[in-house]
């Protein structure tokens, strides 16, 4: 049981974070934000008083460089430092220095559950504690009016807020989204949801995150509408975002118009023109056949966008008997004609790159992986573009895909991470 003592907490207000999410071992935090100190543990708000990060002082925390963070979402994910800082640890597996451990299914390779570790569950009995602290402070303490501010701001957000602050994100974008795209690990998967397109055109049978909803862009009225109420509930907390994902399984069918126009409206309505050290960053998902009937001039037009974007083509696989095998319609020669496309986009344009997926799993043919390596091994280095190799979510042994994913990425000219599937 978790014993609370009775040193006051230390506040800090309007703390001034990094002006850029950086890739660094030791996480700094991005933006404007609160904290309260304790002995053994500390805690991150945002503006709005919304608990964010937590992190332990103490002996029995893990690591001094590992925080809990709760998303937008509202699930706490331990970022977790691994057990191995050599070439061979989490940085080459991931393309970060940290693993997001998720409380949900997914398909990582590291089965880590942070709820046995007994430090991590001490610090969310601290948050509680000093949440019933607080609200005595409020009660019995005649407080500075900055520091009363931050201390009802966070009283107003209780367990039963967060969660239906939550919910009513959802009903704003109208869908859950259940998988981020791997390149928004580059803003530390924080972004402004903005949905453009529902359902999926392929809706794979091996998909663990397909929807069930037949492929169809929005009206330009509903996401109008969409980023009006998007502004409106972020709203101070709109500073610490410096990205978009548009959504939601394929944006980039939803064809050139509703994309150039979304993100120019969405840069406008969300302020990222007022001098932010970092460019915005614009993500979306594609499919090999939305990303090979759309016209070069569309490309063109994306580059000169003041955003820095990220397009994530779902391949899976150049073997055709490996597509057939996981119900994707496509084939080998699609693929292929895909993959080079990618290339041939990342040598020529700026501003936008283009990465892609390829499945890994205990069942999947050995053809699956001689035409994978054939392939990764006949392209021209571009010094943009990287490969991510999903695990297939039901695979049995997952941690064993480990010496097959360090082969895929020893023979590949382009940089090769594990792709984590990761829910907003």
């Amino acid at each position: 049981m978790y014993t609370p003592h009775r040193i006051p907490p230390a506040i800090s207000l309007n703390r001034k974070g990094t002006g850029k999410i950086t890739r660094n071992p030791f996480l700094k935090q991005f933006g404007r934000h609160a904290r309260i100190k304790t002995r053994d543990h500390e805690f991150i708000f945002t503006p709005q008083g919304e608990i964010r990060f937590i992190r332990g002082l103490g002996t029995d925390w893990p690591h001094p460089s590992e925080q809990l963070k709760r998303t937008d979402g509202n699930d706490w994910i331990h970022y977790s430092v691994g057990d191995d800082s050599t070439d061979q640890g989490i940085i080459s597996w991931m393309g970060e220095y940290y693993l997001p451990c998720l409380p949900y299914p997914s398909n990582s390779v590291w089965n880590l559950n942070y709820r046995e570790n007994p430090g991590i569950m001490t610090a969310f009995g601290a948050w509680s504690q000093l949440f019933a602290n607080l609200w005595d402070m409020n009660r019995k303490i005649t407080l500075r009016p900055e520091v009363l501010d931050l201390v009802q701001k966070i009283l107003a957000n209780d367990d039963q807020a967060l969660f239906d602050r939550t919910a009513k994100l959802k009903r704003i974008i109208g869908t859950q989204i259940s998988v981020l795209p791997p390149d928004t690990r580059h803003v530390d998967y924080d972004i402004i949801p903005l949905i453009v397109a529902d359902g999926c055109r392929y809706r794979c049978r091996f998909c663990c995150v397909k929807s069930s909803q037949k492929f169809r862009t929005r009206s330009a009225n509903r996401i109008t509408t969409q980023i009006r109420e998007l502004k409106d509930f972020y709203g101070q907390n709109l500073k610490n975002y410096n990205a978009v994902f548009l959504g939601n399984h394929d944006a980039l069918a939803a064809g050139s118009g509703p994309v150039l126009e979304t993100a120019e409206k969405a840069y406008e309505a969300f302020e990222f023109d007022d001098g932010r050290k970092a460019a915005p960053r614009f993500f979306l998902f594609g499919s090999a056949g939305s990303l090979l009937d759309m016209d070069p001039s569309f490309f063109d037009r994306l580059d000169t966008l003041p955003f820095d974007t990220w397009i994530n083509i779902g391949l899976e696989s150049c073997h055709d008997g490996t597509l057939k095998t996981i119900g994707k319609p496509l084939t080998e020669k699609i693929v292929r004609a895909a993959f080079h496309r990618i290339c041939d986009l990342n040598q020529k344009l700026s501003r936008v790159e283009i990465t892609c997926n390829f499945l890994i799993g205990t069942d999947l043919a050995p053809p699956h992986y001689d035409t994978m390596i054939r392939l990764l091994t006949g392209v021209p280095a571009s010094g943009k573009g990287c490969v991510y190799l999903s695990p297939i979510k039901d695979s049995p042994k997952k941690r064993e895909l480990l010496p097959q994913f360090r082969e895929i990425r020893e023979a590949s000219r382009l940089p090769v991470f594990i792709y984590l599937i990761q829910r907003f």
